[in-house]
């Protein structure tokens, strides 16, 4: 038998939610939206669906636990954001460390466009999860931030369930197929690896998209006048 990461994943998803039922899916909605753990809503809420159409949870109710973890989980992210804003500057290894002048930028950008870039993270498939650390770290008026949450996550959750029921019978045919995610998600885990390590030894600089790093000394243009030598007194 192969062991398969996603697998396992759906596994324990099914397990909790057949065993605990909607207290279940609010808890694993919670853990899914604070991103310390492998266990995407893009699993649990399809697999919320099939209970839906099997009976087991009814629509509104699987719809209301589901957003009660989305929520709590996201402002769980935002709080550390926030209390961790003052803590993690210039922390860090080699050239990769949060500096003063990165967060100046990341407040000015969430006054800015900081309402639309989470409603719309919330419709993005995993990346989802961690907005709520950027908002809560440049400060983002904390309604405000429930709101959009509530604005991009309502429907994003309404489909992934719907989908689900959709499914019904041949989840676990398609469950068997998990496995087959297992190599985009190893490479990805690599990706994110390998530019933590350019990071960190300064080939790239933070920010997306990746840019070359400065050099640390950098050395004047060629052709210019040479450094003046400081005058020495005796």
């Amino acid at each position: 038998m192969v062991f398969s990461i996603i697998g396992a994943v759906v596994d324990i998803v099914t397990t909790v939610m057949t065993t605990i039922g909607l207290p279940g899916l609010l808890a694993l909605m919670v853990l899914s939206m604070v991103g310390v753990t492998p266990i995407p809503c893009e699993v649990i809420l399809p697999f919320a669906g099939f209970l839906v159409a099997d009976g087991t949870f009814s629509f509104g109710w699987a719809l209301t636990a589901a957003m009660a973890g989305t929520m709590i989980g996201a402002y769980v992210a935002y709080g550390v954001g926030l209390w961790w804003r003052d803590r993690v500057t210039g922390i860090g290894i080699g050239r990769l460390r949060l500096e003063p002048r990165y967060l100046e930028s990341m407040d000015r950008y969430f006054a800015r466009r900081g309402e639309v870039t989470v409603a719309l993270f919330r419709l993005l498939p995993v990346i989802r999860t961690y907005i709520s650390y950027p908002a809560g770290t440049a400060r983002m008026e904390p309604v405000r931030f429930g709101v959009y949450t509530l604005v991009g996550a309502i429907p994003y959750t309404v489909a992934l369930i719907y989908a689900g029921m959709l499914l019904r019978s041949n989840w676990v045919v398609l469950s068997s197929y998990f496995q087959l995610l297992d190599l985009p998600l190893i490479v990805l885990v690599l990706a994110f690896v390998v530019y933590l390590v350019l990071l960190t030894v300064g080939v790239l600089q933070p920010g997306w998209p990746p840019r070359r790093g400065r050099p640390a000394n950098p050395t004047p243009p060629s052709g210019g006048a040479p450094p003046v030598a400081p005058p020495s007194f005796p």
